[in-house]
């Protein structure tokens, strides 16, 4: 019997263990065990997550202490290291470029327990990004490297990473989207929010360096106010995002924008939905830009560099962030008004088809069977 762990940490993470966890539970002789390190805790950013995504309980949980990056690092070394030690598995899958996965990768390594890095060989090219650090540490560890897209095994390759280490499996992401379409066309969210479908711009912002100063996030404020003023703009708010508006004396004005509906952070199927019937999306998020483009709804990225360049490559990504708030409302308004720009079907990335997960696993157990 393989024993094999995954180490989860955020909702991302979440979303892609299910597609993991679905595909090695069809092989009996694999004993396949989630570890959640707490880095997203709570009902709305973890528990419901587990319930919709069908997850089973994790395995062990750890009770981190702190969430400042360098301290919640070293408690999940610690404490999966310590586990990773007592009980000896086959092998770590790890998913996604958050601190978890750096984290999990380091305590596999010193623990002699070989990684397989599922969504390998991404780069943005902007090195001060805490992820794409996280994504080059873990694949210089790990022993599987699973990549999504071609730019990613072109990546590696550069890097002079091993073939024998390189697999293009598919994004895994795509599967439990694929999985879990038909329950979140079930939902009555645009009828709740009293939304009608390709109405409305649906946006999401996470990451530190737009919402951690002032500035950068009274841009966010004020591109959310001018679309608001012709269409309704849906901001499902992050706890992080919500503390800065909060901290920086910006959440008054998003509340008393009429056409600004802010939320609480979305269940999956719940944000499923409103991403599927959305006119536009405007995310920093690297998930949401895979998944807009699989949707076919067109997506602004409010970052100045992606990781997924795939996204842009199929036609319905486009890079917006040096540009003027009033720029970009501009940029917004414009795609909303030329429905034509949605994706062409014909272009979904190879093997963005729901199988990736169980290609990952045959490899995974092929290759641990025959050590």
């Amino acid at each position: 019997m393989l024993k094999i762990f995954a180490l989860v940490g955020a909702r991302p993470n979440f979303i892609k263990a299910a597609a993991l966890e679905n595909a090695f539970r069809q092989h009996e002789k694999v004993n396949f065990k989630i570890v959640h390190t707490g880095q997203h805790s709570g009902q709305e950013m973890y528990s419901r997550f587990f319930e919709q995504l069908q997850l089973p309980r994790p395995y062990r949980e750890i009770a981190l202490h702190s969430k400042v990056p360098h301290r919640m690092t070293a408690q999940i070394i610690h404490e999966f290291g310590d586990l990773l030690q007592s009980e000896q598995p086959d092998a770590v899958v790890l998913v996604g470029d958050v601190n978890s996965t750096l984290a999990g990768a380091l305590a596999a390594l010193k623990t002699g327990v070989p990684v397989a890095h599922v969504e390998a060989g991404l780069r943005c090219g902007d090195p001060k990004m805490p992820e794409e650090s996280n994504r080059i540490l873990t694949d210089r560890i790990a022993r599987w490297l699973f990549a999504t897209e071609a730019s990613a095994v072109d990546n590696l390759r550069r890097e002079n990473v091993p073939e024998d280490r390189i697999h293009f499996t598919g994004n895994v992401m795509i599967d439990s989207l694929l999985r879990y379409l038909p329950l979140s066309r079930a939902q009555n969210v645009l009828q709740t929010l009293e939304l009608q479908a390709g109405k409305y711009v649906l946006c999401t912002f996470h990451r530190d360096f737009n919402i951690g100063k002032r500035e950068a996030l009274a841009k966010i404020c004020e591109i959310l106010c001018d679309l608001s003023e012709a269409h309704p703009v849906v901001f499902p708010v992050h706890p992080n995002t919500a503390f800065w508006l909060q901290k920086f004396g910006l959440m008054e004005s998003l509340q008393q924008s009429p056409g600004v509906r802010m939320l609480p952070p979305q269940g999956y199927l719940e944000f499923l939905n409103l991403q599927e019937h959305a006119a536009l999306v405007i995310t920093d998020s690297g998930g949401v830009q895979e998944e807009s483009a699989f949707l076919q709804v067109p997506c602004l990225t409010y970052r100045p560099a992606t990781e997924r360049p795939v996204t842009l490559a199929v036609g319905g990504n486009q890079m917006v962030y040096h540009q003027s708030a009033q720029e970009i409302a501009q940029i917004a308004r414009a795609i909303i008004a030329q429905p034509e720009h949605k994706v062409s079907p014909e272009n979904i990335p190879p093997m963005w088809d729901g199988m990736a997960a169980f290609r990952v696993a045959d490899i995974l157990i092929q290759e641990l069977s025959n050590t």
